[in-house]
């Protein structure tokens, strides 16, 4: 560990010794946080599109194709952008920014827009669209609509579910052929993609949550020795090891957990902190370097999933010095990380509350 992040963790050691044993959702946070997703669901440039051209006709600006979600630089960092606001006003009601966020969410997220993004979809050259980790995404947008007590929630809702539809189809259909798990710290980590449709499934799709708990135990069941000590990658953001843990501490009993745990991560619950140095940012321009900070949050957030589920507060304040590394240098001004960090940091801050 270099010398200032050793600094860095030290500190923060200090502040969880000093009280600070949980983090907290407050107003403060949701005003900080909400102005990222805000200001990038509607700017359409830079724009990486990431699809398949099949002619000449696929050469249309960002918006004509994806007139729901063509900001925050990409399709799946506009719907999870789409998500963060949802989610603020669902926690916040009496927001002072309601009003303007509600008529930008109504803006994109029509029927006719939808309509168009399923059309992509279901276009041959693009059937595999953001597998998976941007219909994961879409689910949890999904069920954050699904639970906001608001009546703008029921008309984005209803718009929204014929994609969502689309995409739980597509999500049981890969999986059906997938034969090996994706274990890579980026956006193609089946764990992730499986754990977050399975929070949505298991509540509004019992053939997709059946699927995620079979293909869960199919690739990780006999795992064991996950080589912790070798992470990260330099541009993950999202940590292997911790990820399939979040999946199948959903999956499994609690004591069938805590039997697989000790076998995958051996000594992982007595001294989480020996296994995991906070993740150090060098150059947050470059969009790749900038993932390390979502790895912060992503982290802290199944370290906090598995730290209340095993009642384990070593896990839960190693989740705390992660998050508060990266959120104190959210604000770099570099877009790189601006268009999409927001919705890490809101979803690691909802997991430490639960």
């Amino acid at each position: 560990m270099k010398s200032s992040a050793i600094l860095i963790f030290l500190v923060m050691n200090l502040l969880v010794s000093f009280g600070q044993s949980k983090l907290d959702f407050d107003l403060k946070k949701a005003e900080y946080l909400y102005h990222f997703a805000y200001e990038c669901i509607d700017q359409e440039y830079p724009n990486k599109p990431n699809g398949v051209l099949g002619d000449d006709s696929y050469l249309l600006p960002p918006r004509e194709i994806h007139p729901a979600f063509y900001g925050c630089f990409d399709w799946h960092s506009s719907v999870h952008g789409h998500w963060t606001l949802v989610t603020i006003l669902s926690e916040f009601p009496d927001f002072e920014y309601r009003n303007e966020i509600i008529a930008k969410l109504k803006k994109n997220i029509t029927a006719v827009n939808i309509q168009k993004e399923i059309e992509y979809f279901n276009n041959k050259n693009n059937s595999t669209y953001e597998r998976t980790y941007g219909w994961a995404w879409l689910l949890k947008l999904d069920e954050a609509l699904r639970e906001w007590d608001a009546p703008e929630a029921v008309e984005l809702q209803t718009n929204l579910s014929p994609l969502v539809d689309t995409l739980a189809v597509k999500f049981t259909g890969f999986l059906d052929k997938l034969v090996y798990p994706i274990r890579i710290g980026e956006h193609s980590n089946i764990a992730f993609g499986m754990s977050f449709a399975y929070d949505w499934a298991k509540k509004y799709n019992a053939e997709l949550a059946a699927k995620i708990e079979e293909k869960a135990l199919e690739y990780y069941s006999e795992d064991c020795d996950c080589p912790l000590t070798w992470e990260p990658g330099g541009f993950d953001f999202l940590s292997p090891c911790l990820q399939e843990a979040s999946m199948m501490q959903k999956v499994l009993p609690k004591k069938d957990f805590e039997k697989w745990l000790k076998k995958f991560l051996p000594g992982f619950e007595k001294v989480p902190a020996k296994y995991l140095d906070i993740a150090e940012v060098t150059d947050r321009s470059d969009g790749k370097l900038a993932h390390l900070d979502g790895l912060n949050f992503s982290r802290a957030w199944c370290l906090f999933e598995m730290g209340h589920s095993l009642n384990n507060q070593k896990m839960i304040d190693l989740g705390i010095q992660h998050f508060n590394y990266s959120y104190e240098k959210m604000d770099s001004g570099e877009y790189a990380g601006a268009h999409w960090l927001a919705s890490f940091a809101v979803y690691a801050l909802i997991k430490s509350q639960e």
